[in-house]
């Protein structure tokens, strides 16, 4: 208490609740605001501990004693000075180490012959701990387990790596102690079954929240003319002279965009716009160089620098105590990630956090309306685990293998006391064995995967040395396509993009990467050699995958928000300046409601075009639109044109349709989902391409050593054959299985796609013949549109219908006066 009085600080309630029950040795989860000194209270309980031990005269016990799980090797930085500085002005015989991918091989080994009392780590670092029996010794001592961030693992098959390595630590330490840290969590309840392994383990552990709110000041920049017709896009970088005055001094600001391609243009375009900023402004994503991520974070903390122009890169907790806003560029379309991300300033227990919302286009700010009446009562999203991931199964059994052996049955009471794995069967878990051991049936005649041996006395081993080298170089569950390092001729490295980028692009072309433009010198063993050019390129890398959709829960604000609108409640600052543009929808079509399922029908000179506005996000409309497209295309055959956004989806076609209520509540049947889903799409190129990450996780395909990475091209070779042959010859193979499941839950969101049809089937439908399109259906037919025409030619067409809808608008108000 007298270092809390010390720096003019009280305890909360909720940590000295926290301190009292690590003290007692109790299982805890703790939910709390971003920077509510959450880490001080997963710490006082160890730190009192060992200040009674150091008043009584007791030796200082051997490390680890704690262990802190961290998804960023960032956060695990930041971590080891924060925590080593607190122990230093404590006066304790303690001492903090990391061990990520970034620490060097000498301090790893330091580590092996002294760990430190808090040893600060990833799940797959872990992981590779496990991979030697020396270092399995070292863990036997470890009293306490802290999960931070848990809600950032949850959602992922890190999340699955967390719970093994939780079963392995137990099975060590039966008296382990165990505490999961979230910030924004929806399913409170399941996290912390999934975290603790059994509902009566989950029962038992302190459930403790942080109950001082966190205040937040948001800021709307509402566009200074709002287009008729808007379209995604449409504003973005128009915006930059209004968000300038928000980075003057005093004060440090992140601005956040949602992809890194959108970072790299907002960077470009605030330099351009104010060369000043030049020294003054950084970048930050996860494919720039780790050196160039760790100067930015250290320079914004020492204030060398004021702004960074980031990602998803920056959401977690990194302690930036000097930033004093946050700028969201586009709706983070979820708001729990709004939540996150404007805690990053003010970033203190007390303090106020200020974020400012740029619209990318008109209808977002409908979006920050919604995010807007959240701040009071955030309805947090859930975050679905996966349930039995099988190449993740494989890899920790190959790990086990490596780090010593197993034995199966030991083993396998180990991993069904962990939540994803409960249910798994006898016959399931034989069956992954004989996959290791033999290469299953369809491929036991290739020793390439025969992984594992028996020994003796019926413990799995390795088969050979090269097995245990190879897989220790691929522990983890995080895929992507191959990358190719940036690096200059001269030498530095900036750092990754996609293959497929760099495959468009010729020697002498310039594209712009990491705050630079770069000029393309040559491609030699999956590295991308490079010069400075002058001027700025067009030519931004993309990455795949990187495009958020719609939560359902911002989904539901958006709705409430449509609702109040259409009742003439205009309430709050980004509602009334879209007021005229909500006007127009009414006059054109009418307000899409939570009330009625919304079908507007237009006829141009392209064909015949539907729009349906369920607002369930775009990955649920591209389910659902090829879902309609199939059921209809049973009934006559037809070609369909499909675009989508967040909002809704577009049937184009070359001939008119008989479309009347009866028959879309037909289409939008949830019965036989799977099957038509299955039908819908290309389900068996779907399931390749994630066979080709799963095949990566479990070891049957090898990306390659440091340095000598293999290509894109040739991974997808291998797992396309490998995914053929068993599809041929074991048909139930588990990955197989797997594969197709996760193009359905997480490619298709069968779920959610089945809670929509449901509540349509509830709802009244109704159907508008528009003679022009409406705002909301505007977005959509541009988002199709823009892959068939050139850039000048959508400005020029986009033109002609915004004076339309400009003359149309006059014409209501004129009316209406």
């Amino acid at each position: 208490m007298q270092w809390f009085e010390g720096k003019g600080w009280a305890p909360f309630a909720f940590q000295l609740e926290a301190w009292d029950a690590q003290q007692k040795g109790l299982d805890g989860f703790l939910t709390a605001p971003t920077g509510s000194g959450k880490t001080l209270a997963m710490l006082g309980g160890l730190f009192l501990t060992q200040l009674e031990r150091q008043s009584s005269g007791q030796p200082t016990e051997k490390g680890p004693l704690l262990l802190w799980i961290t998804p960023l090797r960032a956060l695990a930085k930041d971590l080891e000075v924060s925590m080593q500085e607190m122990i230093d002005q404590l006066g304790l015989p303690l001492t903090v180490g990391r061990r990520t991918g970034d620490v060097s091989s000498n301090e790893k080994a330091k580590q092996r012959q002294n760990m430190p009392s808090i040893l600060i780590t990833t799940p797959e670092s872990m992981h590779i701990l496990f991979a030697s029996a020396r270092s399995v010794d070292g863990l036997k001592h470890v009293k306490q387990v802290v999960v931070d961030e848990w809600h950032e693992f949850m959602g992922s098959k890190r999340g699955t790596q967390c719970e093994l390595l939780l079963s392995r630590l137990r099975a060590l330490q039966p008296a382990l102690m165990c505490w999961g840290v979230s910030a924004t969590i929806g399913n409170v309840e399941e996290a912390k079954q999934v975290l603790f392994g059994t509902e009566t383990r989950a029962s038992h552990a302190v459930h403790i929240t942080g109950d001082h709110p966190k205040e937040i000041d948001m800021i709307s920049i509402v566009p200074e003319s709002i287009e008729e017709l808007p379209w995604s896009g449409h504003l973005g970088l128009s915006m930059i002279e209004q968000v300038l005055p928000y980075l003057e001094p005093p004060g440090s600001v992140l601005l956040f965009t949602n992809t890194r391609a959108q970072a790299e243009l907002w960077f470009r375009g605030l330099l351009e716009a104010k060369p000043d900023l030049a020294g003054d402004i950084a970048l930050h994503h996860g494919s720039l160089t780790q050196q160039i991520r760790l100067w930015v974070e250290g320079a914004i903390k020492e204030g060398v620098i004021r702004i960074v122009v980031c990602t998803s890169s920056l959401d977690l907790g990194v302690d930036f105590s000097p930033v004093d806003r946050v700028i969201q560029v586009g709706s983070p379309k979820g708001i729990a990630r709004f939540m996150q991300r404007a805690g990053r300033s003010g970033h203190a227990p007390g303090k106020k956090s200020t974020i400012i919302f740029v619209p990318t286009h008109a209808l977002e700010l409908i979006e920050a309306s919604a995010l807007r009446e959240s701040i009071s009562n955030p309805a947090l999203e859930d975050r679905i685990p996966p349930f039995a991931p099988m190449d993740v199964l494989s890899q920790y059994a190959v790990t086990r293998a490596v780090g010593g052996g197993f034995d199966p049955d030991a083993l396998y009471q180990e991993i069904v006391s962990t939540w994803s794995y409960q249910s798994l069967t006898r016959d399931q878990w034989n069956r992954v064995i004989h996959h290791l051991v033999h290469g299953g049936d369809a491929l036991q005649k290739y020793p390439e995967f025969q992984k594992l041996v028996v020994d003796g006395d019926g413990v799995l081993k390795p088969a050979n040395r090269r097995v245990s080298t190879r897989h220790r170089l691929s522990i983890g569950t995080i895929s992507s396509d191959a990358m190719l390092r940036v690096r200059y001729l001269t030498g530095g490295q900036l750092g990754t993009v996609e293959e497929w980028f760099i495959a468009k692009l010729e020697p002498g072309d310039c594209f712009w990467f990491a705050g630079r433009n770069l000029e393309l010198v040559r491609v030699k063993q999956m590295t991308v050699y490079v010069r400075r050019a002058k001027g700025a390129s067009k030519s931004i890398p993309a990455w795949l995958g990187g495009r958020m959709s719609l939560s359902s829960n911002l989904s539901a604000g958006l709705q409430r928000s449509l609702d109040a609108m259409e009742r003439g409640q205009y309430d709050t600052p980004e509602t009334r300046a879209i007021q005229p543009l909500m006007e127009l929808q009414a006059e054109r079509s009418a307000f899409p409601s939570h009330e009625r399922f919304l079908v507007e029908l237009s006829t141009s000179k392209e064909g015949y075009h539907a729009f349906f506005f369920p607002f369930e996000g775009r990955a649920v409309h591209e389910g659902l639109s090829t879902l309609v497209a199939t059921r209809i295309a049973d009934q006559q055959p037809i070609t369909f044109t499909l675009a989508m956004n967040d909002y809704g989806f577009e049937l184009l076609t070359d001939q008119p349709l008989p479309w009347s209520k009866s028959w879309i509540r037909d289409l939008f049947s949830p019965k036989a989902l799977v099957k038509d889903l299955q039908r819908s799409v290309n389900t068996s190129e779907l399931a390749k391409r994630y066979f080709r990450y799963i095949a990566r996780i479990s070891g049957m395909i090898f990306q390659g050593y440091p340095g000598k990475a293999t290509s894109t091209k040739h991974l997808q070779v291998s797992s396309g054959l490998l995914y053929d042959v068993l599809s041929e010859y074991e048909p139930d193979h588990l990955l197989l299985q797997q594969a197709q499941d996760e193009v359905l839950q997480t490619q298709l969101e069968e779920q959610r796609i089945r809670k929509v049809l449901h509540r349509i089937q509830s709802q009244p439908i109704h159907i508008v013949e528009t003679p022009r399109f409406s705002p909301f259906a505007f977005p959509i037919f541009v988002d199709r549109l823009r892959g068939k025409v050139s850039s000048e030619t959508l400005v020029q067409r986009i033109k002609k219908m915004q004076d339309q809808a400009k003359h149309d608008l006059q014409r209501h108000q004129k009316n209406h006066t």
